[in-house]
């Protein structure tokens, strides 16, 4: 598929779907099974700070910035949907913001050298041009401005349970490459009565990328949430993936 096609084929599934995602992965939290902003602390004091937000989704990492008493702040998401939650959430909260329908890839309507964070909740992945997406954000960001992402961990799409299909039962807790850590295809996955189209980057494609936009990385967190770890007994098969390996990541890192 063509990039627009990508594009468009995503934009159509957040149209008809935002309901479903309302208030799900947004800060504090960072994505599944992964320790929080409560324990990382990664944006620190936010008070009178200039924010934007790529892929804000239904707007509840906005609002929770806003209570954190955030100056400006200023949201994208590709779902003219997913803006109309967003919108009517902040309004019902007593928050404002600017909130722009657009693709991440395109020039955006904001700011040049002008915001003191940038960040994306399990938003970034979906870029189909991550290099012209950093660059970009690199733009945005006040010279030592911070920008802050997190998304599925690269290994989450590559290792399965072993298994018999038949039985569907989990064979001596083992886990096994289903799919090569090192192919950046750009694959189907369906999802509710639709499908998404993502491209599973290696960590080291993320790294790089940031380093070429100008960004030095100041923290990446490959972890496992508390609560997760130390679950003990019958649990769900992906917090039992998640005692073994990152189901997502995160990374800080600032414009130089």
């Amino acid at each position: 598929m063509k990039s627009n096609e990508i594009i468009e084929s995503n934009k159509t599934y957040w149209n008809d779907h935002a309901d479903l995602w309302f208030g799900t992965t947004a800060l504090p939290v960072y994505g599944v099974r992964f320790p929080t902003e409560d324990d990382l602390h990664l944006f620190g004091n936010v008070a009178g700070k200039k924010m934007l937000e790529i892929c804000c989704g239904s707007g509840h990492s906005l609002k929770y910035n806003a209570e954190k008493g955030a100056a400006e702040l200023y949201g994208v998401d590709l779902s003219q949907k997913q803006l109309d939650n967003a919108a009517k959430l902040l309004k019902n909260s007593g928050y404002s913001a600017k909130l722009i329908c657009s693709k991440m890839e395109d020039e955006l309507d904001v700011p040049k050298d002008y915001f003191d964070y940038v960040y994306s909740i399990y938003g970034i992945g979906w870029t189909t041009d991550l290099q012209g997406t950093f660059d970009k954000i690199a733009s945005y960001l006040k010279k030592d401005g911070i920008f802050i992402f997190s998304w599925h961990h690269t290994l989450n799409y590559c290792v399965a349970w072993s298994c018999d299909d038949r039985r569907e039962v989990f064979e001596d807790d083992k886990l096994v490459m289903t799919k090569s850590y090192y192919d950046e295809s750009y694959f189907k996955m369906p999802v509710h009565d639709s499908e998404i189209v993502l491209c599973n980057r290696k960590i080291s494609t993320y790294i790089n990328a940031l380093a070429k936009a100008g960004f030095a990385i100041e923290q990446l967190v490959e972890e496992t949430d508390e609560e997760s770890l130390k679950a003990i007994g019958e649990v769900d098969p992906k917090t039992k993936k998640a005692k073994m390996m990152p189901i997502s990541f995160c990374i800080k890192a600032r414009k130089l």
